[in-house]
């Protein structure tokens, strides 16, 4: 944890801040995944305090729900002892790599409780709380009503097994948990019944109007106000703000038995974070960062597939309680390993513990900062290019900046020359902080990172070719090299100022090494003419491929271990299994319809070929893919196809699909899908059928 930077402005250009990230929920450690979010967030937030702004970094594990509960009845400890181990753990990872948190909360906390209760009472107040019976899914060997995550069977609509309560990933259908077929709970696998029950919805069709301009306001990302423009143009639904008992989270006021959703309290915790910060901490006052007017700023990085909990539900339930709503929500993507998602048979499901065994913190900070802009983006950590990368950039470059001059100018007496060897080269790097501010403000680190690196370059080539390590080998030139080494070290600490939001340790060995009190983005135009720096020690060393190894042996012998102490899969798991060996006599070979078809029906179906001329990930959908299709004579469609765990967005475009042209039109969770692309195989064996890429668009198939 971080000291508080300042409770209080020092000068009137400076901004007051306070910032979030989503709240790891509290079921299990923190994976690589989280440490994303939390390293973009920190490396913004280290930048705006570089900048001399007070910038405050609050976040809070989410505690609520009944899957920590039953994940606490698994452990054989209460749900309080559960969710405090889960919050030691997650603050070690945190700190592990380096994040500068201020505070570091819970939501399972008075402060938490009182800000929930007064927010749903000024709701009910202003009219916008309702209350009306539901039927409900209920598992009755575990007394317990089901969430519609909590619930899974065969799609209504496309009949494809295995899907959840609310939405088909293979079809992208949406509908309710009991239109499913053959439902079963995912905690017993019991078949669940319907059982009334009375609910507290939030009228979020009441703030229709207001968050058709909000989301409109700069608050969001171009492509997610899109997104959301989906579910704002298919009209709003009020949102169940309850649960019943049994359920871990806080009473409703005035309702014996009735829990508030925890969607409800968890971004609150935003809010009891910085309260229990503001009750520690002389001068900081809640209301000038929560209250309707106040002049602070206040922004969330969030991963996209909580979008809509942020930039729809957040935002109203704000404004109807007369609380500030964020000036800015930044969703980002996701991580994959060596371009595939985290797979834990693979080795690359890496908790964020067991890479810091085998590696430094800032390698991953590095790489991440290098990969990282201000879009939704997926990013890929790939393994081989991880450790070229880090060792190229910051140890053969950055670092051997500072080594090759050091030496030269302690034996000189240990004091930067008087004069600056090279003005304009020194002036060059210095006047790029414009730029290399505004791209971290943007949250475009990648190309920050391109900046430096290139003025990184530029430090080098003027070191090489002053050779300064030859100079001195010869009479009278002492005064030469300690002109060129002091230069390289002028250099050296501009740069360190511009790597500092994130490489936080390593410049603080810089700025040990160099001698001063700070390394700021506004310390950047002061000169150390004349300054003793001390004796030059390491900064970072290499990474070898075999600690990537050594990380990627201990991940699969941590699954392998898992599985062996012989824990029995889950009722409904193994419901399922039993299900499909009673049924194997009667299943149907391979290939066997359901009977012949005649021509008349065959010739009813319209196949032509279609070009991918975009795809897309599809957010919250683990399955799907978004594409848009040149299907003739002008026209595009968008169809959603289930075809993401084997294909990658950017090996379809260009190419010729098989589309099924007059399919009806579906109105799905995630858009208009227009049509159907055609492929063969099922689960892990799957092929999406292409046409010759020399068949023009829209060309019928016959």
């Amino acid at each position: 944890m971080t000291a508080l930077q300042n409770a209080a402005p020092q000068n009137s250009g400076q901004r007051k801040i306070l910032v979030t990230s989503a709240l790891p929920y509290a079921n299990g450690p923190l994976h690589l995944g989280h440490m994303m979010e939390q390293i973009q967030t920190d490396i913004w937030v280290r930048f705006q305090k570089s900048m001399g702004h007070q910038c405050i970094y609050v976040c809070a594990d989410d505690t609520h729900g009944t899957a920590v509960m039953l994940r606490a009845e698994k452990e054989g400890v209460t749900a309080e002892q559960w969710i405090d181990k889960m919050n030691a753990d997650h603050k070690a990872d945190s700190e592990g790599f380096l994040i500068g948190h201020d505070n570091y909360y819970s939501t399972h906390s008075n402060e938490n409780r009182e800000l929930s209760s007064l927010i749903y009472n000024r709701l009910k107040e202003n009219g916008h709380i309702t209350v009306k019976t539901i039927r409900q899914l209920y598992d009755p060997e575990k007394q317990i009503f089901l969430a519609d995550r909590f619930v899974k069977g065969t799609c209504p609509k496309c009949k494809a097994e295995d899907q959840y309560g609310d939405a088909c990933e293979v079809c992208s259908a949406t509908y309710e948990a009991n239109e499913l077929i053959n439902p079963k709970s995912a905690y017993t696998g019991a078949t669940p019944v319907e059982k009334e029950s009375e609910h507290y919805f939030f009228d979020l069709p009441q703030f229709q109007d207001m968050l058709q301009q909000w989301t409109r306001s700069g608050t969001l990302q171009t492509s997610v106000a899109n997104k959301l423009s989906e579910w704002l143009d298919s009209g709003l639904q009020a949102w169940d703000i309850s649960r019943d008992a049994p359920y871990f989270g806080f009473e409703i006021p005035n309702a014996p038995g009735k829990y508030f959703y925890v969607w409800l309290d968890a971004p609150i915790g935003y809010m009891a974070s910085f309260q229990d910060l503001c009750n520690r901490t002389e001068g900081l006052d809640f209301d000038d960062f929560w209250a309707k007017d106040a002049d602070a700023e206040l922004y969330h990085f969030i991963g996209k597939d909580i979008i809509n909990f942020h930039a729809l539900f957040w935002p109203a339930v704000l404004t109807s309680a007369e609380f500030k709503t964020p000036n800015g929500v930044f969703a980002h993507g996701f991580i994959t390993v060596n371009g595939e998602k985290l797979s834990k048979s693979r080795g690359t499901f890496i908790m964020a513990s067991t890479f810091l065994k085998h590696l430094s913190p800032e390698a991953l900070r590095y790489y991440y900062a290098a990969k990282l802009g201000s879009t939704t983006e997926d990013i890929d950590l790939n393994l081989e290019d991880f450790v070229q990368r880090v060792n190229t950039d910051l140890v053969n470059k950055f670092v051997n900046i500072a080594s090759r001059c050091a030496g030269f100018v302690k034996k000189a007496g240990g004091e930067l020359s008087q004069n600056i060897a090279e003005p304009e080269l020194l002036a060059e790097v210095i006047a790029a902080k414009a730029n290399i501010a505004e791209l971290y403000e943007a949250r475009e680190y990648s190309k920050a990172i391109r900046e430096i690196m290139a003025l990184v370059d530029k430090a080098n080539e003027y070191i090489q070719a002053k050779a300064p390590w030859a100079l001195a080998k010869e009479e009278g030139k002492e005064q030469e090299v300690l002109d060129i080494c002091s230069m390289g070290i002028h250099l050296f600490r501009a740069l360190a100022i511009y790597l500092g939001p994130v490489l936080p340790n390593l410049t603080e060995k810089a700025r040990t090494f160099l001698n001063v009190d700070s390394l700021n983005f506004t310390d950047l135009e002061q000169t150390l003419t004349g300054h003793a720096i001390n004796k030059f020690k390491p900064l970072m060393t290499r990474i070898e491929m075999t600690q990537v190894e050594a990380l990627i042996e201990e991940t699969k012998q941590d699954v392998a271990r898992e599985a062996a102490k012989g824990k029995a899969a889950p009722a409904a798991e193994q419901n399922k299994k039993a299900d499909k060996k009673a049924k194997s006599s009667d299943t149907k070979p391979a290939g066997e319809g359901d009977g012949p078809i005649d021509f008349n029906d065959f010739a009813k179906v319209d196949l032509r070929i279609a070009k991918v001329l975009e795809a897309n990930h599809v957010e919250g959908a683990d399955k799907l893919l978004q594409l848009q299709l040149d299907v003739g004579n002008g026209e595009t469609r968008q169809v959603f196809s289930g075809i993401k765990s084997h294909y990658q967005p950017e090996d379809l475009i260009g190419k010729n699909l098989v589309l099924v042209y007059n399919l009806a039109p579906r109105k799905m969770r995630f858009g208009m899908s227009e049509g159907m692309v055609l492929a063969a195989g099922e689960g892990k064996d799957l092929w999406i059928m292409e046409g010759d890429v020399n068949i023009p668009p829209g060309t019928r198939i016959s």
